[in-house]
């Protein structure tokens, strides 16, 4: 296997990495709107991501910087191409971001209900546009033969890169929910439990649709594996949740995603960016990459960094592992 193939399953991994950890607190961001009856219960939600968002945004930092540094040609276009579908979702993460930290930071209630519209507001839009994006990736955009892209806005906007934003959407939410049950006590508890299979179901019949279009369109045999495992990984995880093992319906949760990602990048490669003007026109792993001396030294950074990255985090995540409930928001004034 060449580097610029493993830089390519490595950045693959880094999304990976960023729509399972993102993707529950985007959910959780969603949820203190759909699920919260009162400010406690709003608090509760964002004190169960309170410790960890911001690590998690983190994923985010790595996949852009090192598909910048492997994939330069990749991240030109795209970030030029897409220019404002991100830098709206660039501007959601800051507003979120200042969200949660200035949210407690005044008593009144206005203040406070402001900033939770805008943990709410920034958390469902880069969810929705998260898929937008990486539907057109997978599609196709237009691309000439210097790989500048020659499209629209308007282009993004086609039908199925829609579905892949209402398909992350709602696997978020979904993802969301089935960690708030987990880590939550009390009647907020059962009513995550229950909202996640409303959430659950409409997102298993909006995947379907979506993977089934992506495998009839461009899959292969290792792709409708992946597809396989998405599906089947959705239903356990709701079956999970009707059981009340909050556990396994979070990690079976996270494993559609995992699974769902993968297809989509199964099904992209060799390509990067593919051309919907003419094939030749694509970008892939080939032309868009960097040296193999620059590829060689990333590969011995990444090895060295990333053990310590994931064992800092995963211990950020078993110090605050307990649940929390209304009971423990004591000094708030419903």
């Amino acid at each position: 296997m060449e580097l610029h193939d493993v830089w390519f399953v490595l950045i693959a991994v880094l999304w990976t990495g960023y729509f399972f950890l993102e993707g529950f607190d985007f959910g959780v961001g969603v949820l203190t709107r759909l699920l919260a009856r009162n400010r406690a219960e709003k608090r509760v939600l964002i004190n169960t991501i309170g410790p960890v968002w911001d690590g998690n945004e983190v994923w985010l930092l790595t996949a852009g910087g090192a598909t910048f540094a492997a994939f330069p040609e990749w991240y030109a276009t795209l970030f030029s191409g897409f220019y404002l579908p991100l830098l709206a979702i660039l501007i959601c993460l800051i507003v979120r971001g200042v969200a949660f930290e200035y949210r407690a930071k005044r008593p009144e209630e206005n203040w406070q209900r402001n900033w939770e519209t805008a943990i709410f507001w920034t958390s469902l839009l880069p969810a929705f546009l998260w898929g937008v994006a990486f539907g057109n990736i997978v599609r196709g955009v237009r691309l000439d033969a210097d790989f500048e892209y020659v499209g629209t806005v308007w282009d993004l906007l086609n039908p199925y890169a829609l579905l892949g934003g209402l398909v992350t959407l709602t696997l978020f939410t979904f993802h969301g929910t089935v960690f708030t049950a987990l880590k939550t006590v009390g009647d907020i508890r059962e009513r995550a439990r229950k909202l996640a299979l409303k959430v659950g179901l409409v997102t298993a019949v909006l995947a379907l649709v979506f993977l089934l279009w992506t495998q009839v369109e461009s899959g292969d045999g290792a792709s409708l594996v992946a597809f396989g495992v998405a599906v089947a990984s959705l239903v356990a995880a709701l079956g999970a949740n009707q059981a009340g093992r909050e556990g396994w319906a979070f990690t079976l949760s996270g494993v559609t995603i995992v699974a769902a990602v993968a297809m989509l990048f199964l099904t992209l490669f060799p390509n990067v960016m593919p051309s919907t003007l003419d094939p030749e026109w694509s970008l892939t792993v080939t032309n868009a990459s960097s040296s193999r001396y620059t590829l060689k030294i990333m590969t011995w950074l990444a090895v060295v960094a990333t053990p310590l990255v994931l064992l800092y985090q995963g211990w950020t995540y078993w110090v605050f592992r307990k649940r929390i409930g209304t009971q423990h928001i004591a000094d708030l004034v419903h």
